[in-house]
């Protein structure tokens, strides 16, 4: 008996949107990650003809390798210029850009934290150069994505911005920064439980775009971080450079989706909240762990065992441990949706009340 095939016609409509829809991909072109990799950055700028570099940095991350970059660029017969970077904000990315153009500089070199790779990459894109990102931390998923966040306005803002031409990611230099900025690293990437269920809601029930390949990496570093907890608590050599891959993956997926929806969904917009009603306490990364224990409740996930892999981490997983007053967490829980209203998460699905709010804090032991 032949079966009945029967045409839908919304669903063909889909398809089509769907087979329509166009997005430019740039990807590194080189990523180096492990023990000493620093030491290739000349090498990396002269295969990519990278002949003039304007190196951002701080005055921390300067002592710990800018002042290396610099050398090693430096006998490479690159003709090399710094400025050092405190605030991530427009003023210091003009600031930086003016620095690029005068000198006509072919790449920015962030050689340091979020917030130094943040401003190099956004000085790069507004520019018109090359971006190499040299990350001191992996504190956080920004050292190979194309979008820079930029704090200092009404709300906080994720710019576009240029994907790294190359990423060279020293496990040696990242090992030895403080331990706080890996547990704030794995929790952003374990984040990505969340961010790609998110986004797969708003597809089933809003009909937005949904990447399958791009989703999948992105889980794919959330569920590593995860198996590899105790390696990373440990702080072996193993477990960084598996953090270091799953944040250079995740920014490929972003890259690949075409937007930050891999990667940022409804406990991103809970840290967001945070940033505005009590800046500066806690960590990015640190605050997404707690919204992933969070929201991954709300959609009915393993929220437990989330929790458990933060714990073994190191990372918060309560209002205590991450330094901000329960009653913030819950005004945060509130608040959120209204971040990036455009942006449709389980929190728009759940609307919660106060009392839902407090309730959700109390059954994930957040309060």
């Amino acid at each position: 008996m032949k079966k009945a095939y029967f045409f839908d016609e919304t669903v063909a409509i889909q398809a089509d949107a769907v087979l329509n829809m166009v997005h430019r991909i740039d990807l590194p072109r080189i990523v180096l990650v492990g023990r000493g990799v620093i030491n290739s950055l000349g090498d990396v700028c002269e295969e990519l003809n990278l002949k003039n570099s304007l190196v951002v940095t701080g005055e921390k991350t300067y002592k710990i390798a800018g002042d290396k970059a610099i050398s090693l660029l430096s006998d490479k017969g690159i003709h090399v210029d710094k400025i050092l970077c405190c605030e991530a904000n427009i003023s210091t990315v003009e600031m930086v850009k003016a620095k690029a153009i005068k000198m006509g500089a072919e790449a920015v070199i962030g050689v340091g934290g979020g917030r130094t790779i943040d401003v190099a990459k956004l000085a790069a894109y507004r520019s018109n150069t090359f971006f190499v990102s040299v990350p001191t931390t992996a504190a956080h998923d920004g050292i190979a994505s194309s979008s820079a966040s930029i704090k200092g306005l009404e709300k906080p803002y994720s710019f576009k911005a240029n994907s790294p031409i190359a990423v060279i990611a020293d496990s040696k230099i990242v090992a030895e920064s403080p331990y706080r900025f890996t547990a704030s690293g794995c929790g952003d990437v374990i984040s990505k439980a969340v961010s790609v269920r998110d986004w797969k809601l708003a597809h089933e029930e809003n009909n937005e775009y949904y990447g399958e390949y791009a989703g999948s990496l992105a889980l794919m570093g959330s569920n590593l971080i995860r198996q590899n907890s105790l390696l990373l608590r440990e702080r072996l050599e193993e477990g960084y450079r598996i953090l270091l891959e799953a944040l250079v993956s995740c920014g490929v997926a972003m890259s690949i989706a075409g937007s930050s929806r891999p990667c940022s969904g409804s406990e991103h917009l809970f840290s967001h909240a945070l940033d505005l009603l009590i800046p500066g306490v806690a960590l990015h990364g640190e605050q997404c762990g707690v919204g992933t224990i969070l929201m991954a409740n709300l959609h009915g996930l393993n929220w437990k065992a989330i929790r458990a892999s933060l714990k073994i981490i190191g990372a918060p997983v309560d209002a205590d441990t991450l330094g901000v007053p329960p009653d913030l967490i819950l005004e945060a829980l509130i608040k959120a949706v209204k971040i990036r209203p455009e942006s449709y998460t389980i929190l728009n699905k759940a609307r919660l009340t106060e009392e839902d709010a407090k309730n959700l804090a109390l059954e994930c032991g957040v309060i």
